[in-house]
């Protein structure tokens, strides 16, 4: 294998790794993303579940001055 042979076979590595790169950090967002995704709906069942077993708490506030 020539010099030219070599050159081309870094390049070639270079690329590949610099692609795998990018889809590490594509597929790192997008789980990012769902986990944000799962704590929203984790908080709203929360509160729903919440409401369904004590309807009146926080539903009404009386003031008197």
């Amino acid at each position: 294998m020539g010099v030219g042979g070599i050159r081309d076979v870094i390049t070639s590595s270079a690329m590949e790794y610099a692609q795998g790169k990018v889809m590490n950090d594509v597929g790192t967002a997008m789980l990012s993303k769902s986990l944000d995704l799962q704590e929203s709906q984790g908080a709203q069942l929360t509160k729903m579940m919440e409401m369904s077993v004590n309807p009146a708490v926080g539903g009404n506030f009386d003031m008197s001055v």
